[in-house]
């Protein structure tokens, strides 16, 4: 952003606390909050129809559960859980044994997905305070890492992939929908706050993203651009040409398998 006064990470929280406020959802009042529709974006009617009635708001640009993989038993981790639409699907597959935790800076979206655990008794999903910069994780404790259209939003990205991959398991995963840019934004385009909080100036070029994620530590780097994205980009945000600039992505990473590092061996007494 251009003007350094702005702190676009309190203008994101304050867009998405009355994101959470609507009792409607942000897809039949706001149509630059990044809405489309659920299923054209991956998701399916069993799926949606299984969910809490206030936890799906729209907000998502693909579905991470379809391509993360996951297995019963596992802890997973949710970068910006908004309602909980995806701790709530991933909670299914992982069953009793395993547990998911959602993150969120938003207290009004915590409080929301709180109040849809207890609705649709979801006992082993549960949602922490705090920004995706600066996981209330602890260290290797996490299997896979998801997220959905809010890694774009951190004006901090390489921190972000820095805490994901602190909180990884050795071998764990990332598995992440983003918006990715498909070619230099203009400056119009990245200088508008609204556009930002609308999930399209923060979108980084596939290049950026992946070196960045190789700078934190993450290996086997995939991100694949969905051309089925241009249809709800054009729909949602009537840019004109959006779509040339930006698509929604599957972004996959993984934490490489660790042997025991002689540091972490203890010496002996000379």
């Amino acid at each position: 952003m251009s003007e350094p006064n702005i702190d676009i990470r309190d203008t994101v929280r304050e867009h998405y606390a009355k994101v959470a406020e609507q009792d409607a959802g942000c897809c039949e009042t706001d149509t630059s909050c990044g809405c489309s529709v659920s299923e054209q974006i991956g998701y399916s009617k069993e799926d949606l129809a299984s969910l809490p009635q206030d936890a799906e708001m729209g907000l998502g640009c693909g579905n991470p559960i379809s391509f993360a993989k996951l297995k019963i038993g596992e802890v997973v981790l949710d970068l910006g859980s908004g309602g909980g639409v995806d701790c709530f699907l991933a909670s299914k597959i992982v069953g009793p044994t395993g547990k998911v935790i959602g993150v969120d800076m938003t207290p009004e979206m915590i409080s929301k997905a709180r109040k849809n655990a207890t609705t649709g008794n979801y006992q082993n999903v549960e949602f922490r305070l705090g920004e995706i910069e600066h996981l209330p994780a602890g260290d290797n404790t996490v299997d896979a890492v998801i997220s959905n259209c809010v890694i774009n939003l951190s004006p901090s990205k390489l921190q972000v992939y820095k805490e994901a991959y602190r909180v990884l398991k050795s071998g764990g995963r990332l598995a992440v929908a983003d918006m990715v840019a498909l070619q230099n934004l203009p400056d119009h385009l990245k200088d508008d706050l609204a556009a930002y909080t609308g999930c399209l100036a923060g979108a980084e070029l596939a290049s950026q993203l992946e070196a960045w994620m190789a700078e934190a530590g993450f290996e086997n780097i995939q991100i694949r651009a969905r051309q089925s994205s241009r249809e709800f980009i054009q729909a949602d945000f009537r840019e004109g040409k959006l779509d040339d600039y930006i698509a929604s992505a599957d972004v996959t990473a993984f934490k490489p398998v660790q042997s025991m590092q002689a540091a972490e061996i203890p010496r002996r007494q000379e």
